[in-house]
């Protein structure tokens, strides 16, 4: 019995083509539109004239729904390789716009010279030169006489060989009777199979993720909006990181300034803060999860494809049903109320840059919790303070690493059962108990990743508690990161390096702290008994040499405030090792101090 799962079949590119025209292939634009240069448009049709392969095509027929009058309707396939190809075919031969990775609508022109048989990307010069036709589409259109336009090329090239000239222009035009490979899928298959096989046929390509399959089955549905759909979520992904990209929506696709999306998400471009920039796969992460109660994106294209769990079999009602929810979806995501209210929480914890927040799917999940506290009507004050401590719980436990689809699964489905506050009240004290803050939290700070979310938590905590800068009599940690501030080594580089430490001995996050670069510059290569000696004749009365602190009360609060060890400005400076195990105690202690005021 054959197990194979796929059939592959040669297709003329002039079959294809039409087949797009059609709608019979379904073009998905997974994540940005039409991204070759016009160089690799040229390579192709000329690897085409040449009779060289152009790879297969992998495409993967939508299964056969159940329609609600008990009918079925054969799936459409969709493209799931070969996009960049074929939309170069429909550009160059058929002189079809394309939408540039700006958006932005252009013709790309590709042109031939018939007496070199050579292809080249029209410019001005070649325009202007009469050896080459500047576009080869126009070959390629059905109204164009061949013995025409050999004429009045021989006409203006009277050098040339009529009939060679109409031996090449005719093998031009024979190149839409060349064959592309077409790998047709299973219906059947699941995702990860689709996607093993994807990137077994294509190594060189980028891996296809979970939500690139639903963003292809979301931009080929015309019957429930999913191609508008597709727009919006991009679109708005687009518009934050790139707000002047507003004027390009206004000035090229009236259809979606027309429609309900524009004017709900417009003000993502008046925006200037980037705490949090989502990717189209976190907006569909968001909007799925919180809709539909599942964490697993793989179970979103299942349902927008029709899949009744309980039957397996696949009904147009459930496809209907689930564009439905999804648009409620992200129409909740892209709300200015609900967005500047997850940001204005990370805000208020302390997280006060993007660059302080190592996990995107923490964010995503504590928008999550926001979106379904509200559903359930929990108090404004309470539900803020629930998702404060749950993202911080998340980060500190690292809760959504590695592979997060399998907890967000699991934490919707809990939800679900048993309300938000109950959930999020049992799960972060069972997470983060005390032995966390005095045992488990100061060993994973032996680490010198400057980006450990402990490091970050610290920061954030700095910046919440309204700590000064290492030695700064009025800066504040807030001011410094706001202006990009120097991480100072407390045990400085320079001073280690010569005692034959290694970058991960010296750059340990136990022995960085938040200082004003000129601070940090006139410490330099000290050894720390050196410049802490100084630091107690500087509060005695003596030279000021770092920072403005001249009072030692005012000193040991600022020892404090960066959980410097108080002994050290006594004069007993332990050796770095010893240093570094008390450094970590006070740091995970004043992290937990922060955490109790979130």
């Amino acid at each position: 019995m054959s197990t194979q799962r796929y059939s592959v079949t040669p297709h003329p590119v002039e079959t294809l083509l039409t087949w797009v025209k059609s709608g019979e292939i379904a073009i998905p634009e997974i994540q940005r539109p039409f991204v070759w240069e016009a160089t690799k448009v040229r390579n192709l049709l000329d690897s085409l004239y040449q009779g060289y392969p152009v790879g297969y095509l992998i495409a993967w027929r939508n299964p056969t729904v159940k329609l609600k009058d008990g009918s079925t309707s054969a799936g459409k396939r969709i493209l799931i390789d070969g996009q960049q190809r074929v939309t170069a075919l429909m550009a160059s031969l058929l002189g079809v716009e394309v939408l540039t990775d700006d958006y932005e609508t252009v013709q790309i022109r590709i042109a031939f010279n018939p007496q070199e048989e050579r292809f080249e990307v029209a410019n001005p010069a070649i325009r202007r030169n009469v050896a080459w036709i500047p576009d080869v589409a126009k070959v390629f259109e059905p109204s164009t006489s061949l013995f025409q336009l050999v004429a009045d090329y021989c006409a203006v090239n009277p050098a040339s060989s009529q009939d060679q000239v109409f031996k090449v222009i005719e093998k031009l035009r024979g190149i839409i009777h060349n064959h592309v490979g077409i790998i047709e899928l299973a219906e059947d298959l699941d995702i990860e199979t689709v996607t093993e096989i994807f990137i077994r046929v294509n190594s060189a390509g980028s891996p296809l993720s979970q939500a690139d399959f639903a963003m292809s089955k979301i931009a080929v549905n015309t019957a429930y909006g999913g191609n508008q759909l597709r727009k919006a979520i991009d679109y708005f992904c687009h518009l934050a990181i790139a707000p002047d990209f507003l004027a390009k929506i206004r000035k090229g696709d009236s259809a979606f300034v027309a429609s309900e999306f524009f004017d709900k998400m417009k003000w993502i471009a008046d925006v200037n803060d980037d705490i949090y920039d989502p990717t189209y796969t976190d907006m569909l992460r968001v909007a799925f999860t919180s809709e539909f109660g599942r964490g697993k994106l793989q179970d979103l294209v299942a349902l927008l494809s029709g899949r009744n769990f309980e039957t397996k079999q696949y009904e147009e009602a459930i496809v209907e049903a689930s564009f439905g929810k999804l648009k409620q979806g992200i129409l909740a995501f892209v709300n200015k109320t609900h967005f500047d209210r997850i940001t204005m929480i990370l805000r208020s914890a302390g997280f006060i840059l993007s660059n302080m927040i190592g996990s995107q799917n923490a964010i995503n999940f504590a928008y999550i919790l926001y979106l379904r506290g509200r559903r359930e009507n929990v108090p404004a004050a309470k539900l803020e303070q629930l998702v404060r401590r749950w993202f911080v719980m998340s980060l500190l436990s690292r809760r959504y690493g590695g592979s997060p689809e399998s907890t967000f699964d699991f934490d919707i489905r809990q939800i679900d059962s048993r309300g938000v506050v109950s959930y999020a009240e049992s799960v972060i004290p069972n997470e983060l108990p005390d032995s966390f803050w005095t045992g488990m939290l100061p060993q994973f700070m032996d680490t010198s990743s400057i980006n450990s979310p402990y490091f970050k938590c610290f920061q954030a905590a700095q910046v919440k508690l309204g700590d000064r800068g290492f030695l700064s009599r009025d800066i504040t940690v807030t001011d410094l990161l706001l202006n990009r501030a120097d991480v100072h080594h407390v045990y400085p580089k320079q001073h280690l390096k010569g005692s034959g430490m290694t970058r991960g001995s010296y750059n340990q996050i136990g022995n960085f702290v938040i200082a004003q670069s000129e601070i940090n510059i006139a410490i330099g290569a000290k050894p720390p008994e050196t410049y802490f000696a100084e630091l107690r004749d500087q509060v005695g009365g003596g030279q000021l040499k770092y920072g403005g602190i001249t009072d030692s009360a005012e000193m040991l609060a600022n020892f404090r405030m960066n959980c410097i060890p108080e002994t050290l400005l006594g004069g007993d400076v332990p050796s770095y090792e010893g240093f570094l195990k008390e450094r970590r105690r006070l740091m995970a202690l004043k992290i937990r101090d922060w955490f109790q005021t979130l």
